[in-house]
């Protein structure tokens, strides 16, 4: 007989890895139609972009390692990175920012540690820090609303914008809208431009942007993305300790900020609906490959990425922060889960004249 020896995650489930990312994909639509609904066809064709150069990057290398490739495509691993990745890339991004980004995912955040079940960083958002500290601009440039634009644009627009950097009228991204909206175009953005110039979240919030970005576009995105997170805990995909311990640790933190210093920080609401608060909860942080493992070790990881969160919000140099937060966790996963194996059956420790 033959001794086959496998990697993790080791899951005790009754369902394949293929199955099971299959069902992590189906439970990000709801929140894809509802960026469709309010941003248009942009995230679609980054999703695209993503899943092609996806599966090509993991077909080359492990053709060069002479691993059986279509067994391994058929995990959707590599799907489900592309469509994560996808949904945190601009939506009207140049095409190649994709590209460079799976690339990364693939590659260098996944397989050069040895392929799924040996990575350490999550792929998708490993690839998103590395996008968003090598081209900031391209980045940061989120499109307001559709309802919001004054200019005309359509399905074409969308697809020569992406690919040509204007639309099929001329226009580029920062024409499509007011010059100041482009770097404003999510709530936590908006909240943190107002505070540089010594508005509070309060006025900030007043505006007739804020409440279109905020209210009508990211707080149904985010409930969207919940839905598909209760979806993944009904079907025991995902366990509740990672994202109800992330959503209520940030709320909590929000609050007491809040409460302390409401010139400086949002309300709970706004912290929780805004950004990628719903998706990293449930998509990002439950990665079960560089998740904790334990229990115990779930609510710390979970806790840690809440305050990195909160912390990288109101007090780093970025808006937002769930990625930095989960690769941070990432990093201490591995002592976490040292630290919260539980207590073979039977065994009572050291005696005292040991």
């Amino acid at each position: 007989m033959k001794l086959a020896i496998l990697s993790s995650p080791f899951k005790r489930q009754t369902q394949s890895t293929r199955v099971i990312m299959a069902q992590v994909a189906l439970a990000c639509v709801p929140g894809i139609i509802t960026q469709y609904y309010f941003f248009g066809i942009g995230h679609i064709i980054q999703i695209l972009l993503c899943l092609v150069t996806a599966w090509l990057c993991e077909a080359l290398v492990l053709i060069l390692r002479r691993r059986p490739v279509f067994h391994i495509l058929s995990d959707n691993s590599a799907l489900v990175t592309a469509v994560l990745l996808g949904i945190s890339i601009p939506g009207y991004a140049p095409w190649w920012v994709a590209v460079l980004g799976t690339i990364f995912a693939i590659i260098l955040a996944k397989h050069i540690y040895g392929g799924l079940g040996q990575n350490i960083f999550n792929p998708a958002m490993a690839a998103y820090v590395f996008l968003l500290i090598s081209f900031p601009v391209a980045m940061t440039g989120w499109i307001l609303p559709h309802s919001l634009i004054q200019l005309p644009f359509n399905l074409n627009d969308g697809i020569h914008l992406i690919f040509s950097g204007f639309t099929t009228d001329g226009f580029s991204l920062h024409q499509l809208a007011h010059a100041d909206a482009v770097s404003q175009a999510t709530p936590l953005n908006a909240i943190r431009t107002g505070l540089t110039l010594n508005q509070t979240p309060q006025t900030v919030m007043t505006s007739p942007l804020f409440s279109a970005i905020g209210s009508v576009a990211w707080g149904p995105i985010n409930i969207a993305f919940l839905i598909g997170g209760i979806f993944l805990m009904i079907r025991r995909i995902v366990r509740w300790h990672i994202p109800i311990t992330f959503l209520v640790v940030l709320g909590l933190l929000s609050l007491i900020g809040y409460l302390f210093d409401p010139s400086k920080i949002a309300s709970p609401a706004i912290e929780l609906l805004s950004g990628a608060s719903m998706f990293g909860a449930f998509f990002i942080l439950t990665d079960p490959v560089t998740a904790s493992t334990t229990n115990k070790g779930r609510i710390i990881y979970a806790t840690l990425a809440a305050i990195l969160v909160f912390v990288i919000r109101h007090y780093g140099g970025y808006p937002d922060g769930v990625a930095f937060a989960v690769l941070i966790a990432n990093m201490c996963v591995p002592l976490i889960d040292h630290f919260t194996q539980p207590r073979v059956y039977g065994y009572k420790g050291k005696s005292s004249h040991e």
